[in-house]
C-alpha cells in the first residue's frame, strides 16, 4: 500500500526546517536527566548494537479497516517491510523493532472499528510501544537503543504499536528508564503516563499537598485509576478509591495503597451543585455524572483533574462549584504532540511538550512503586488474543493493565 501523505506540502517543509534548527537542543536534555540520576538515557541492547542495523526477517501486525463506525476487516497480517503498512508518517526517521505494546480503552474501541478515534482506516492500532531501535536517520538514537513511545497519535493518525516494527519521528521516543524493563514500561503505558500527568498538574496548577485533604480517585480499578492510587499513596496522600466493584477490587486497591475503598459517587451535580465537602482533590477517570458529582463534593479551593469519558462526554453541572467554592477543573491530554499535522505548528510548543514528556517519565522512574507495578499487571497477551481482552475491557471486566507481547 502507498504511504500516507507521501511528499508532504510546503507547510510541512517549513516545519521540518524549523525542527532541524532545534534538534541540537534535545541531547543536552538527556544529559540533564542523567545528572539528576533518574536513568533516562538510551540503554543499548547488545542484540542490535553489535550489528549494522540490517533489517531482520518479516513481522506481523494488526490491520483494522472500518467505514463510518462499521468494521470491515481486522486481522493479524504478515509483512516484509515497514513501508508496506497502511498509514505511515512521511516525516518518520527511526524504525523500532517493537517488543511490547499494551491495551488501552481507546485501543479497545479502535479494534472494534468505532468511529471518531482514527484519522483514517485501514490502520495498525496501538497507541504505545516499547522496543529497540533497528534503524535511525536521527542523531538522537543509535541502533540498539531501547526506547518507549506513548502518545503523539500513533495508532490513530499513524500506524501504531501492534506491529513487529514501527517507524516514527525521533523526538516522539524517550529512553527506557533504567529501573523499568521494556515490559514494565508497557504496564505503565499511556494509562500510567496520564496518571502521572494528572498528579503533576494537580501539584503545579491545583495546589495539591498532602495536608490539603483526602484525594478521591474515580474509576480506580482501571489503568489510569490504579496507577494514580499507587502514585498518590507513595507520595503520602490519603487516597480514597472509588469503584463500582468494591467487593471484587477492594483488596487489590488497598494493595496499591488506597486508605479507603468506596462505591461509585452518588448525587446529582446539577440539581445539587454544592454538596457536602468531602474531597480536597480529585483524579477523575470516568467523566459524565461521576465528574459532576465529584465537582459538587470538592472542598473550598480544591482541584479536580479530569481525563475520562467512560460515563459519557457530557458534563451536567453549574458554575456554582467554580464561583462559590473556587474549584479548579484541570483538563489533561497526554498526547503531547510533536510535529503532528492538525496540532500546534510552533517548534516552541513541540519543545514544551517534549520537556513535559521527559519530566513525567523522570517522575514515574522516581515515584512508581515496584510492588504496585507488579500488582497492576493483570496479563500479558499475544497479538491474536487482543480482541478478547478488548471486549472484556470495554465491558468493565478488566482491572489494572494488559500488556501485549509482539
Amino acid at each position: 500500500m502507498a504511504a500516507l501523505g507521501a511528499g508532504g506540502g510546503s507547510s510541512r517543509t517549513r516545519q521540518l526546517r524549523r525542527l532541524a534548527g532545534i534538534c541540537r537542543h534535545l541531547e543536552p536534555a538527556f544529559a540533564g536527566l542523567v545528572q539528576k540520576g533518574v536513568g533516562l538515557v538510551p540503554f543499548r541492547s547488545n542484540a542490535l548494537s553489535s550489528s549494522a542495523g540490517a533489517p531482520s526477517a518479516g513481522f506481523r501486525a494488526w490491520i483494522v479497516d472500518s467505514h463510518k463506525g462499521k468494521l470491515k476487516h481486522r486481522a493479524v497480517t504478515d509483512f516484509k517491510d515497514v513501508s508496506e503498512l497502511p498509514r505511515q508518517d512521511p516525516d518518520a526517521n527511526v524504525t523500532v523493532r517493537v517488543h511490547f505494546s499494551d491495551l488501552n480503552y481507546k485501543d479497545a474501541m479502535i479494534i472494534q472499528g468505532q468511529h471518531g478515534l482514527c484519522k483514517g482506516f485501514p490502520i495498525v492500532p496501538g497507541i504505545d510501544f516499547s522496543g529497540v531501535v533497528e534503524q535511525s536517520d536521527s542523531p538522537l538514537w543509535k541502533v540498539g537503543d531501547e526506547v518507549v513511545l506513548t502518545g503523539n497519535k500513533i495508532g490513530q493518525h499513524f500506524d501504531g504499536g501492534w506491529s513487529g516494527k514501527c517507524r516514527v519521528q525521533a523526538e516522539w521516543l524517550v529512553p527506557r528508564p533504567s529501573n523499568f524493563s521494556l515490559e514494565e514500561c508497557m504496564i505503565i503505558g499511556t494509562a500510567g503516563f496520564t496518571a502521572m500527568q494528572m498528579v503533576v498538574h494537580l501539584e503545579d496548577f491545583g495546589g495539591m499537598t498532602p495536608v490539603g485533604g483526602h484525594v478521591l480517585v474515580t474509576g480506580a480499578g482501571g489503568g489510569v485509576g490504579s496507577t494514580a492510587v499507587a502514585l498518590l499513596a507513595k507520595l503520602g496522600y490519603h487516597v480514597v478509591a472509588s469503584t463500582g466493584r468494591v467487593e471484587e477490587l477492594g483488596d487489590y486497591l488497598r494493595s496499591l495503597g488506597a486508605a479507603e475503598v468506596i462505591g461509585r459517587l452518588e448525587g446529582d451535580g446539577r440539581k445539587q451543585p454544592l454538596q457536602a465537602q468531602r474531597w480536597g482533590y480529585v483524579v477523575d477517570t470516568v467523566g459524565g455524572s461521576t465528574l459532576s458529582a465529584a465537582l459538587a463534593q470538592t472542598k473550598l479551593m480544591g482541584s479536580v483533574a479530569a481525563v475520562g469519558v467512560a460515563a459519557g462526554g457530557i458534563l451536567d453541572t453549574t458554575v456554582y462549584p467554580f464561583v462559590l467554592r473556587g474549584i479548579r477543573l484541570l483538563g489533561v491530554d497526554s498526547t503531547l504532540p510533536w510535529n503532528v499535522e492538525g496540532f500546534d505548528e510552533s517548534p516552541v510548543a513541540w519543545e514544551r511538550n517534549r520537556a513535559e514528556r521527559l519530566r513525567l517519565w523522570e517522575r514515574l522512574a522516581r515515584d512508581m512503586p515496584s510492588e504496585a507495578l507488579k500488582n497492576m499487571h493483570s496479563a500479558t497477551t499475544p497479538l491474536e488474543d487482543i480482541p478478547t481482552w478488548g471486549d472484556k475491557l470495554l465491558a468493565g471486566n478488566v482491572h489494572g493493565r494488559i500488556v501485549v507481547r509482539i
